[in-house]
């Protein structure tokens, strides 16, 4: 893209014959949440990306985990100054101190881009619909 919209990607599948928009978010890898803590992969998303997609990705696993717009504040832990805060511990151990909300990354499996390429790319009542712009998972 020629500029910084919040829009990083665009992607077209045939199935539901319209573009996609994407906002990738990336890790080198797990940091110590807080700067202290254990082990923990974190993004930052604006509130309001105009993405319809936002794609977290960890560059040490070169895992991808693909999340619909309206999902955001659902599962982000904590959100700050218009941004939604997402954390996953890689220590499946750890026990967070919040309670109630996903933090384990093995939590956020179903969001893996192999789990849901199909459903999100695809027609169909779990997948994004022609005439709105999200059908209800």
């Amino acid at each position: 893209m020629t500029t910084d919209t919040g829009v990083d990607l665009v992607a077209y599948a045939p199935k539901i014959a319209r573009p996609l928009s994407i906002q990738v978010k990336t890790n080198l890898k797990a940091k110590p949440g807080g700067g202290k803590g254990k082990a923990a992969l974190d993004w930052w998303i604006p509130e309001n990306t105009p993405a319809q997609l936002v794609a977290l990705v960890d560059l040490a696993s070169m895992k991808i985990w693909i999340l619909l717009r309206e999902e955001l504040g659902t599962l982000a832990q904590q959100k700050s100054s218009g941004r939604f805060h997402l954390y996953m511990y890689t220590d499946p151990t750890h026990k967070p101190k919040k309670q109630g909300r996903l933090a384990h990354i093995y939590e956020f499996e179903r969001y893996l881009l192999e789990n849901r390429a199909h459903d999100v790319f695809s027609s169909g009542s779990a997948g994004l619909d022609r005439k709105s712009a999200f059908v209800k998972w």
